[in-house]
């Protein structure tokens, strides 16, 4: 698989996330919703950056995209348990996440061949 398509997968994953925090309750809203999509973004730019990057670089840039992916997982987890969104939309961000997470695994693995 491509690495773009990782690209395009965090970016939908980022689009989708955006909506769904613009609904959070007002006391949410500067706090969690941010983070959330402060991490997705930085998520996207790492990414980005590893794609354009020189090969012994990427490494290091994609295991701080795992890290912030497990940071992620956190936040949309306790966006759930805080009841901000239903469970379906929670199996949707986390299989979305692990999704990604394999695909940074495997470009990881493909590096260190």
């Amino acid at each position: 698989m491509s690495n773009e398509v990782i690209l395009s997968k965090t970016y939908e994953l980022l689009k989708e996330t955006i909506t769904t925090v613009n609904k959070f309750p007002r006391s949410f809203k500067f706090t969690l919703a941010d983070r959330i999509q402060n991490l997705l973004s930085d998520i996207l730019e790492q990414l980005i950056e590893a794609f354009y990057t020189a090969k012994n670089f990427k490494v290091g840039i994609l295991q701080r995209v795992n890290i912030s992916l497990e940071q992620l997982r956190y936040y949309y987890r306790l966006s759930f348990e805080l009841g901000l969104y239903n469970s379906v939309k929670y199996n949707l961000f986390a299989e979305k996440v692990n999704e990604i997470g394999r695909m940074t695994g495997g470009w990881i693995k493909s590096l260190k061949r």
